[in-house]
């Protein structure tokens, strides 16, 4: 991958840290940390300020290039969104689909912090259905 093209199609100013950043997480199997981005730093000899890293992750996550995994008690950790699978939720009572983003990759970074346990099967087989807002407002109307 091109990683100063994919930069200026998001638009994004190209510096050296920017860079260095997005290749550390594109080359990273799993979401990483702060701390180990800046670790990666440090095994290339390279000098970044933390401030810098946050700042390019914020902006990097601003322009749907990352993805934010809330690991719980301040802690977070970031992967690059490779893929854009999706799910149909469809309401019970008049049908209506609306298409929401998997969850897995969240799932995923949740059981690994918290078991370091890294799943390398993914079988989701099945429909999500429920009622939406509409019909259970009428619902409850009398």
């Amino acid at each position: 991958m091109d990683i100063e093209k994919y930069l200026r199609k998001y638009g994004i100013k190209v510096t050296q840290a920017r860079l260095n950043i997005l290749d550390i997480l594109y080359k990273s199997e799993s979401a990483i940390n702060v701390e180990d981005l800046f670790q990666e730093y440090k095994k290339k000899n390279i000098n970044v300020d933390l401030s810098t890293i946050y700042r390019t992750l914020e902006l990097f996550e601003n322009k749907k290039i990352i993805r934010k995994f809330d690991l719980d008690k301040g802690r977070y950790s970031y992967a690059v969104i490779r893929k854009n699978h999706k799910h149909i939720l469809q309401c019970k009572v008049c049908e209506k689909q609306v298409e929401i983003d998997c969850p897995m990759q969240q799932i995923e970074e949740i059981i690994k912090s918290k078991t370091d346990f890294v799943l390398v099967d993914e079988e989701l087989d099945f429909k999500i259905s429920g009622i939406c807002k509409d019909c259970r407002n009428k619902q409850l109307k009398p």
